[in-house]
C-alpha cells in the first residue's frame, strides 16, 4: 500500500475506494475523534479559551486502526469534507495520527471518479482559518450550553438545555404561539357576481373591489348588514365593462437548492424532518448521486449547465432550452459564492432510471433534486393574463381576473412548493372576450363571509426559513438546532407544525427576563458573522470569544444570586402532612409534590388526573399483552400509554388506541382504530401489520364500513416490509 485516504463515513470511502486502485486504501474516522469532554467544560478560560480535546471512548479502537494503517503508508491524505466541520475533523485527524505538517488535503465538491482524481493532482494544506472558526464555535457553544444550563437547573429543573442558537429557535417559536393566542379575529365579508356578456352563456366571476371611487380594503364589509345593503343595491344595478387589459405575465423558476431550500421544500412535499432531509442527502452524497450538500451558494458549474441544456433538448424538446444559462445570485446572509448548489452529479441519471438503485426517502430527495435543477435552466412558463373592470352603476365597481397558460415551460418539470398563509398562486381560469363599454347580463350575487385568520406556527421550513433570513445558524446548523429544541422537550410537532410545550415557554421566559443578550436575534447573528469573518481570516478567534464572554461570565454570576428559584404553590393538599402540595416539574411535565424535603409523596395535576381517569375508563377491559393482568394508564416523554400493573416484575406496554365502535371488515377480528401519521389522519385494523385494512375517511355506519371496504379491495395498498421495534 502506497497511499492512504482518510474520511469520515464509511459509505464514502466505499464510494471513493471504487475509483481508485490497489495503490489508494481509504478508510474512515467515522466522524471526529476527538472532542471536548462531556463530563467537564474542557475550556480552559484563564489561558486564552485553550480547548482540552481528548479521544471519546467510541472513537479509540478506530483511531488505533487508522493510526496502524497510517504506519503501514507511505503517503497519508486527509480526505474530510470541504466545509468548516471537514476541515476540523482532517486538523483533528492529523493531530491525534501525529501527522507531519505538511500533510496533504484534498477537497471535492462532488464524489466522481474526475472530481477525485483533479483532487489529488491538487492537494493543499490544511487550513487554519476554517478550523479556528469551527473551533470558535464550539468553544462559544460549550461555554453557552455549560455554564447558563445549570442556572435553569437551580431555577428551574434539572436535566434543561440552553445553546447559543437553539434559544434562539426556541424564542421565534415561543412569541409565534404568543401572537396565535393574543389574536383576535375579526369578521369580513366579501361580495361576487356572476356575469354573462350578450348573449352568451359563458358565465364569469367578478369582485367587488370599489364603492364610490374608494379601493375597498380586505376588512371594508365589516358585517352582514353591510353587505346584504350593498347586495339589494347590486341586485338592480346595470353592469357594463370600463376598461380591458391584456398582458403576457412571465413565471420565473426557483434557483437550484441550497441547504436550507431543500430543507424547507422537502418538509412542505414530503413532511421530512430537516434531520431525516439532510440523513437521506449526505446518503446521496455519499454514493455519488448529488454534490454536496452543505452549502448556501446557488451556483452551477458550467458542466452542469452543459448536462442540463443537453437533458432539456433531449426530453422536453428545444423550445424548453435557453439559449444562454440562467445566473441566479444568493441573498442569504454570508453565503460562500464560490461553491456550487446541490444537483445530481450526472444529470442524465434520470430518477424513473434510478427505481433499483435507490430506496424510499434518498429517491425522493433524488427526484426532487434532479427536477429542481433541470427546472432552473428552462424557459420560464408563460400566461396570458385579463384583467376586466366592471362598473355596476354608478356607485360600485368589480374586477374580473383571466389566467389561462399560454406555455408551461419549467413547470412541466417542476413547481415549487408553497408554505401555508404564504403568497397563493395564480388560478387559471379564462374569462370571455370583453370591449370597453360592453353590458353584461347580472347571474347571481354571492355573499361570503370570511374571518381573518392568526399567523400559522413554524413548520421546519418556515423556522428554517426564518432563521436564514436573520442570519441565524448555517447550512451545517439548521437541522440539528430543530431537532435539539424537539428533544429536549421544549417543543413537539402538532400536525407538522412545530409547538412549545409549557416547559418550552418557561425556558424562554427565565433566558429572555434574565439573558436577553443570549436570545437576541440581532446579537446571535453578528455572532455568526464574526465567525464567518474568522473563517475568511480577517480576524481572530479568541477576542471573539473574549469580547463575548467576559460580561456574559459577570452577567451570569450577578443572576445566579439574585433570582430565586421558581416555585409555584398548588390548591391540593399535601394527604401527608396537609399542607398546600408545590408544583414541579419532571421530564413529562408539571406534578404536584409535597413540600417536606423527606417526603416523597407526588400526585399528578388536576387536569391531568382527570385525563388519567377518562383514559382509565376507556380502557378498563385491555389486558397486558406479556402477563394477561390489569393494564395501567401512565404517562411518559411521548404521552400516555397502558402499562402492566405488574411494573417493573411485567414490562408489558400497549399503545392507547382511539376506537372508533366498527369491527375490522377485513378480519372479522380487529377493531377500527383512528390514527395519525405526518399530521394525517386515517383508520385502520388494530391489528395491523398482521391485517392491512386502511381507508381515509371514518364511516358513520355499518354500509358505509362495506362501501369502503369494497373500494379498499379494489385497490388494496402495496404490501410494505414490516421492521417490529426491538424489545426494550
Amino acid at each position: 500500500m502506497s497511499s492512504l485516504i482518510l474520511v469520515e463515513s464509511p459509505t464514502k470511502s466505499r464510494t471513493i475506494q471504487k475509483f481508485l486502485g490497489a495503490d489508494y486504501k481509504v478508510m474512515a474516522s467515522f466522524g471526529h475523534v476527538r472532542d471536548l469532554p462531556k463530563s467537564s467544560l474542557g475550556v480552559d478560560v484563564k489561558h486564552n479559551f485553550k480547548p482540552k480535546y481528548v479521544v471519546p471512548p467510541k472513537a479509540k479502537r478506530v483511531l488505533a486502526e487508522l493510526k496502524d494503517a497510517a504506519e503501514k503508508s507511505d503517503d497519508v491524505i486527509l480526505a474530510t469534507d470541504e466545509d468548516r466541520e471537514g476541515e476540523a475533523i482532517a486538523w483533528h485527524l492529523a493531530e491525534a495520527l501525529n501527522l507531519p505538517e505538511n500533510s496533504k488535503r484534498i477537497v471535492f465538491h462532488e464524489i466522481t471518479k474526475s472530481a477525485i482524481q483533479e483532487a489529488l493532482n491538487n492537494p493543499r494544506g490544511l487550513d487554519m482559518n476554517l478550523i479556528d472558526a469551527q473551533q470558535a464555535r464550539r468553544i462559544l457553544d460549550r461555554l453557552v450550553g455549560y455554564e447558563l444550563s445549570p442556572f435553569l437547573w437551580q431555577k428551574i429543573r434539572y436535566g434543561l438545555s440552553a445553546g447559543r442558537v437553539q434559544s434562539v429557535a426556541l424564542r421565534l417559536v415561543v412569541e409565534r404561539e404568543r401572537e396565535i393566542q393574543n389574536f383576535k379575529s375579526e369578521e369580513y365579508w366579501t361580495v361576487e357576481v356572476d356575469l354573462t356578456p350578450g348573449n352568451s352563456d359563458q358565465k364569469f366571476k367578478a369582485r367587488l373591489v370599489r364603492e364610490d371611487g374608494k379601493t375597498i380594503e380586505k376588512l371594508g364589509i365589516k358585517n352582514q348588514a353591510e353587505a346584504e345593503k350593498i347586495e339589494k343595491e347590486l341586485e338592480s344595478a346595470n353592469y357594463k365593462v370600463t376598461d380591458v387589459t391584456k398582458k403576457e405575465v412571465f413565471r420565473m423558476p426557483s434557483p437550484p437548492f441550497t441547504t436550507s431550500t431543500l430543507q424547507q421544500e422537502a418538509s412542505r412535499k414530503f413532511g421530512m424532518s430537516a434531520k431525516q432531509t439532510m440523513m437521506f442527502a449526505q446518503k446521496l452524497y455519499e454514493t455519488g448521486y448529488v454534490t454536496y450538500m452543505r452549502t448556501d451558494s446557488v451556483n452551477l458549474s458550467q458542466l452542469a449547465l452543459q448536462q442540463a441544456k443537453s437533458v432539456i433538448d433531449e426530453h422536453f424538446g428545444k423550445e424548453y432550452s435557453l439559449s444562454a444559462p440562467r445566473q441566479y445570485t444568493t441573498k442569504s446572509k454570508g453565503a460562500q459564492e464560490a461553491h456550487e448548489a446541490i444537483r445530481p452529479t450526472d444529470l442524465s441519471r434520470r430518477p424513473e432510471l434510478l427505481k433499483g438503485g435507490l430506496i424510499g426517502g434518498e429517491r425522493k430527495l433524488y427526484n426532487l433534486i434532479w427536477k429542481r435543477t433541470i427546472a432552473c435552466q428552462m424557459e420560464a412558463a408563460v400566461f396570458d393574463q385579463t384583467v376586466a373592470e366592471i362598473a355596476a352603476g354608478e356607485k360600485y365597481g368589480f374586477r374580473a381576473n383571466g389566467y389561462v397558460m399560454k406555455f408551461d415551460g419549467f413547470i412541466r418539470a417542476y413547481t415549487e412548493g408553497r408554505d401555508e398563509n404564504g403568497d397563493e398562486e395564480e388560478q387559471e381560469g379564462r374569462i370571455p372576450e370583453l370591449s370597453v363599454g360592453e353590458a353584461l347580463r347580472f347571474m347571481g350575487l354571492f355573499k361570503l363571509q370570511h374571518f381573518t385568520q392568526p399567523p400559522a406556527r413554524y413548520t421546519d421550513a418556515t423556522l428554517i426559513k426564518a432563521l436564514e433570513a436573520h442570519g441565524i445558524g448555517r447550512p451545517s446548523t439548521y437541522a440539528p438546532t430543530l431537532s435539539t429544541i424537539q428533544e429536549r422537550g421544549y417543543v413537539e410537532k402538532f400536525e407538522q407544525k412545530l409547538k412549545p410545550l409549557e416547559i418550552g415557554f418557561l425556558v424562554n421566559d427565565m433566558l429572555v427576563e434574565n439573558f436577553p443578550e443570549i436570545v437576541d436575534i440581532d446579537f446571535t447573528s453578528h455572532i455568526e458573522e464574526e465567525l464567518d469573518d474568522i473563517a475568511e481570516g480577517k480576524i481572530k478567534w479568541v477576542p471573539v470569544i473574549e469580547e463575548f464572554y467576559t460580561p456574559f461570565k459577570k452577567h451570569l454570576e450577578e443572576k445566579f444570586a439574585s433570582v430565586d428559584k421558581l416555585i409555584e404553590t398548588s390548591d391540593t393538599n399535601c394527604p401527608h402532612c396537609g399542607k398546600k402540595m408545590l408544583i414541579k416539574f419532571g421530564r413529562t411535565g408539571k406534578f404536584m409534590a409535597c413540600p417536606d424535603p423527606e417526603s416523597k409523596v407526588t400526585l399528578p395535576m388536576p387536569e391531568e388526573a382527570a385525563k388519567i381517569k377518562e383514559l382509565t375508563e376507556k380502557t378498563k377491559d385491555e389486558k397486558c399483552p406479556l402477563c394477561g393482568k390489569d393494564m395501567k394508564v401512565r404517562r411518559g416523554r411521548f404521552g400516555y400509554f397502558l402499562g402492566c400493573v405488574d411494573y417493573p416484575k411485567c414490562k408489558g406496554v400497549a399503545k392507547i388506541l382511539d376506537k372508533t365502535g366498527f369491527k375490522c371488515p377485513e378480519c372479522k377480528t380487529g377493531e377500527l382504530v383512528q390514527k395519525k401519521a405526518r399530521g394525517r389522519v386515517f383508520f385502520s385494523c388494530s391489528r395491523y401489520p398482521d391485517c392491512t385494512f386502511i381507508t381515509n375517511k371514518k364511516p358513520v355506519d355499518e354500509n358505509e364500513l362495506q362501501e369502503l371496504f369494497k373500494k379498499w379491495q379494489e385497490n388494496p395498498p402495496k404490501p410494505r416490509k414490516y421492521y417490529p421495534r426491538k424489545a426494550r
